[in-house]
């Protein structure tokens, strides 16, 4: 591990990287605490379009989510929105997830050094958000269609009909459902979290389509789901010096700004907003990471390329992380002020007939 710790470098921090850096955590903070996933995929990302290496960025995105969730859950507990026990439920299983991840990132480090491990952790990131982000958003456009409302998925429906002891009742949630099935999708949570630093995004559909619950508790409960991993990650990334406070500080800086905005967002909106929101980010992260590939590929000499076309595809993958966040920012900025708009439209008209 010694080698491979000697290998890693932190970054020179500039004026311009730290405000870069300030405004991915306040994006961040927006989508997550909007849509309940950590906003990771923006953080992770972000930060590696800097130059921080893939391990590093993980880490420290890592570092600075518990406390970052921790605000949201209260915030969106007082929402009436959170099912502590559905978080505590999965943190359990999500915690075994994220030890496992944080063991399989080290051996790839070990083994292929620092450019394997950004080649890892790209690939998960373009892989997830493609799989997910699709399904998110093409489900999001059919109940967009539909009524707009959340119906309960066909397999969660199916699930929860199978008595498998232990049953256990999610009172906020409204679901009755196996623990059984409760652990695979912790477990997932956990170790991709540990892997690329993301994990809500296997959570909150996890507890949508797999559990049954509605999008607005899967997404304030996955906050609890954020904190548990978040602090148990921490400590032990941190003890493989892998956590750069620096980074960790200008994020949580922004990102508790924009977590408290985001959760006053999700009192204004329709729950479909949360999906269309989280798929169209994800889908657009998921084509910046893709542009990256090749250099990491390079650095491994698994493929040839002119020097001059991975620094443009460097800027290309930057560029388009920029417009992920921007879209992301005025998705949920545009729709919290249709929807103020539309109730003071809505009091005016009431005050009139009054």
């Amino acid at each position: 591990m010694d080698v491979a710790l000697d290998t890693l470098k932190f970054i020179d921090l500039t004026t311009s990287s730290i405000i870069f850096l300030f405004i991915v955590g306040f994006i961040g903070g927006l989508v997550s605490g909007f849509i309940g996933s950590g906003g990771a995929f923006v953080l992770t990302p972000g930060m590696m379009s800097l130059g921080v290496p893939g391990t590093v960025a993980v880490a420290s995105n890592m570092c600075h989510k518990f406390p970052k969730a921790l605000v949201g859950a209260i915030k969106r507990f007082r929402y009436g929105q959170v099912d502590i026990k559905l978080g505590l439920v999965m943190a359990a299983s999500a915690g075994i997830g994220v030890q496992v991840g944080i063991k399989i990132q080290n051996h790839i480090l070990e083994i292929w050094g620092q450019a394997g491990s950004n080649l890892y952790v790209s690939v998960s990131f373009v892989a997830v958000l493609v799989i997910v982000g699709s399904y998110v958003f093409y489900d999001a456009m059919k109940s967009s269609k539909s009524t707009g409302a959340d119906v309960t998925p066909a397999l969660a429906l199916r699930l929860q009909k199978i008595e498998l002891w232990p049953m256990i009742t999610f009172k906020t949630a409204k679901v009755r459902i196996s623990l059984w099935f409760t652990v695979p999708v912790g477990f997932a949570t956990g170790m991709l979290a540990a892997t690329i630093a993301v994990g809500g995004f296997i959570g909150v559909p996890g507890m949508i389509y797999v559990l049954g619950a509605g999008g607005l508790v899967a997404s304030a409960s996955e906050l609890v789901i954020a904190f548990a991993m978040g602090l148990g990650g921490t400590i032990n990334w941190a003890m493989h010096g892998m956590v750069d406070i620096r980074l960790t500080l200008i994020i949580l800086a922004g990102s508790l700004l924009g977590v408290q905005l985001g959760a006053i967002g999700t009192t204004l909106v329709r729950e479909v907003m949360i999906k269309i929101v989280m798929g169209s980010i994800m889908l657009i992260v998921a084509v910046s990471r893709a542009l990256a590939l090749p250099k990491y590929l390079a650095q491994l000499g698994l493929m040839d390329i002119a020097p001059e076309k991975v620094a443009f595809m460097d800027q290309a993958s930057f560029l388009i992380m920029c417009a992920a966040l921007t879209l992301g920012a005025v998705i949920i900025l545009g729709a919290m002020f249709k929807a103020r708009r539309a109730m003071a439209r809505q009091a005016q008209e009431a005050y009139g007939q009054a």
